[in-house]
């Protein structure tokens, strides 16, 4: 694993990992081929874990993400505008209703 030298600024590597460089610039051991495809697909078999692929799993699941509360159905609304008389009085009557004066 690289970790930056504060001072120089360069990555520091472990010995082994300098130690693998030497080797295969020397031909002592053969470059590592990489074939992302092929780990990519090799890793999706760990993706999900065996119990999740059954029934049981699937309840499992359902159970540990449902709400622990009851969720009420959503009721639609009907609104509409009210007319307004704009009389300022009954703004002000309205008003004096819910807070009189002392």
């Amino acid at each position: 694993m690289a970790s930056l030298d504060k001072n120089t600024g360069d990555a520091e590597t472990s010995f082994d990992a300098k130690q693998v460089s030497e080797d295969i610039a020397t031909g002592e051991q053969k470059q590592p081929k990489v074939d992302v495809e092929s780990d990519y697909e090799r890793s999706k078999e760990f993706a999900v874990a065996e119990i999740d692929k059954t029934e049981a799993g699937s309840k499992a699941a359902q159970a540990a993400t449902a709400p622990n509360q009851a969720v009420p159905e959503a009721k639609e609304v009907n609104s509409k505008a009210i007319e307004s008389d704009a009389n300022p009085d009954s703004f002000l009557d309205m008003a004096r209703e819910i807070s009189p004066k002392p």
